[in-house]
């Protein structure tokens, strides 16, 4: 990785941990914790190939394998990749920092239909990274496919500055919502969920 990602620099020590911890106890309490999958799930053909990037703990792809998509989950943290394939076998979970992706150096050379960057992974990438995490996730989605990113708009990357890098990323801003659930965009929503589609001419 060539720079440590916020997640790193703006976490305490034993934060993936709690990370961990926190998320096997909601799914150990029965919480909702597939909405994302649920999105994307209506948004691509049956049996799709789908990234998912900043994969964390393995929800969102295990969700989306269990809906029967061909899911491959990548994350910086390798404690996070551990507890997503002690917990959710299936998909195929990789290490790798998403500024540099590249899926065909481990064997994933097949473009993907379909990319999810969910749970705040933007404002965790490392600072002057985001334009070239945008790129690099659009660089393995197959012309036409789609990029749905979503994050709170007070996490200090602005939404001007995000949509900027996604222009330059060569992508297109095709839906914004206000929630995962999509509930109508507003100028003063917290969160913002973006559906991008990388072009096919």
């Amino acid at each position: 990785m060539s720079k440590p990602t916020r997640w790193v620099t703006e976490t305490q020590p034993g934060h993936s941990q709690w990370y961990i911890d926190r998320f096997r106890r909601l799914a150990a309490e029965g919480a909702d914790l597939a909405g994302e999958a649920r999105m994307l799930d209506a948004m691509v053909p049956p049996g799709a190939r789908i990234l998912d990037a900043g994969s964390g703990t393995g929800r969102v792809a295990a969700a989306l394998a269990a809906r029967g998509h061909t899911v491959v989950g990548v994350d910086a943290d390798p404690a996070l990749v551990e507890a997503a394939r002690a917990d959710h076998p299936g998909p195929r979970w990789l290490v790798g920092d998403l500024a540099e992706l590249d899926l065909a150096a481990q064997d994933e050379a097949e473009p993907f239909d379909a990319a999810v960057i969910a749970g705040n992974v933007m404002a965790f990438v490392a600072p002057g990274t985001e334009r070239a995490v945008l790129a690099r996730v659009a660089a393995h989605v197959r012309p036409d496919g789609i990029v749905v990113v979503g994050f709170g708009t007070d996490r200090g990357y602005p939404l001007t500055d995000f949509d900027a890098d996604a222009v330059a990323a060569g992508l297109r801003l095709e839906h914004r919502c206000a929630t995962w659930d999509l509930r109508p965009w507003r100028d003063d929503a917290d969160f913002a969920v973006s559906v991008l589609r990388r072009p096919a001419d």
